[in-house]
């Protein structure tokens, strides 16, 4: 019976399904990097260079009997995939993992793993040079990248901008009301309800001073800026419609065994899928789980069983610094408050650096 299993991206889900299929099948991993990066831990890369290394897991390391190809995928039918550089991976099962992309700092722009540090390099020392950083967007990227900043450097003034009202929208007031303290404490400025009229003059990640005025009529002056907004599906090479029609937001449509619909041998994990649930790299992993389990017992040449349901309610463990944060989890009762020493042991301390170590650990 043929085995071979073609994984497009090498993120959090696609990683993670190689990983688990790479001693039953022949597995081929497609993705233009040369390792699983845990893109969650690039804040924390950005504000301790030296640690950054961590983030970085090669492919070639831990894949043992699998292959992965450093390309792209330019369109996907259900035989096979054909890559930028011409060539054409045929395969029995295809995983579409190509999560999404998301403005650096948040996601590394490089695609080699040296090239990454020598960013993430270069922007500590911009950041390092700024005393007042301005941060636009106030969902989790920034607000996380507001608690790296001034968990090393508590003297400088970080500012955060939104046009929305309130944070955490949709999770439990105790949640919401312990994360507003926290941020207040750490003397980070929220300026919410607001937007800018015009955006810096001055590149992303670079220090050099600049004033902005705001919808308000205040004007902000800052020596550094970051993007923490803008996330976009990963499908350019879907949009010819060879395999399916994607939904209005640009997503997959799946079934509960996270099947491409219409295709028993194609599935899809992570942000492109359409599931209605938050894009978070710990539903990927779950989803991962659910594709491993499946494609598994088509090979044993048994009907895949394993489905996934997501949670009625948002969770999160949104860190601010190695130590502080503020969390919301699943229990019996409903969704609980996660206090910031929960988050920093689940996540906090090491952004799961500890975690994927273990998981992609040579075989």
């Amino acid at each position: 019976m043929s085995r071979t299993v073609a994984v497009i991206g090498g993120g959090y889900g696609g990683a993670a399904t190689a990983k688990a299929l790479d001693a039953e099948a022949d597995v081929v991993l497609i993705d233009p990097r040369d390792a699983f990066v845990n893109s969650a831990a690039s804040l924390r890369g950005l504000v301790k260079p030296d640690w950054a290394p961590n983030i970085f897991f090669p492919f070639a390391t831990w894949l043992t009997r699998g292959t992965a190809i450093r390309d792209r995928a330019v369109s996907v039918d259900p035989g096979g995939v054909t890559l930028a550089s011409g060539q054409r991976v045929e395969a029995d099962y295809l995983v579409l993992a190509t999560g999404s992309d998301y403005p650096y700092p948040s996601k590394p722009d490089a695609h080699a793993t040296n090239e990454a540090l020598d960013d993430l390099r270069r922007t500590h020392k911009e950041v390092a040079d700024s005393t007042r950083v301005l941060i636009l967007g106030a969902g989790p990227v920034g607000l996380e990248l507001a608690g790296e900043i001034k968990d090393v450097w508590p003297e400088k003034q970080v500012t955060i901008i939104d046009p929305i009202t309130e944070l955490l929208t949709g999770f439990q007031p105790e949640v919401r009301e312990d994360l507003y303290r926290q941020l207040n404490e750490l003397g980070i400025t929220l300026r919410l309800d607001t937007s800018l009229t015009a955006p810096p003059s001055t590149e992303p990640g670079t220090a050099k001073p600049f004033t902005v005025t705001t919808t308000t009529g205040d004007e902000i002056t800052a020596d550094i800026w970051f993007q923490a907004y803008g996330v976009k599906i990963a499908n350019d090479y879907l949009t010819d419609g060879r395999l399916t029609p994607l939904t209005p937001r640009g997503q997959v449509p799946v079934t509960e065994t996270l099947n491409v619909r219409g295709h028993q041998n194609v599935y899809a994990v992570g942000d492109i899928t359409d599931i209605a649930e938050a894009k978070m790299a710990g539903y990927a992993l779950q989803h991962a789980e659910i594709v491993a389990q499946n494609i598994l017992a088509q090979l044993r040449g048994e009907q895949p069983t394993a489905t996934y349901q997501p949670l009625p309610f948002p969770m999160i463990l949104l860190p601010l610094g190695p130590r502080g944060g503020v969390g919301q989890l699943p229990s019996p009762d409903g969704p609980v408050l996660a206090p910031a020493a929960t988050v920093a042991e689940y996540k906090g301390a090491d952004i799961f650096t500890g975690r994927f170590a273990a998981q992609f650990s040579p075989s």
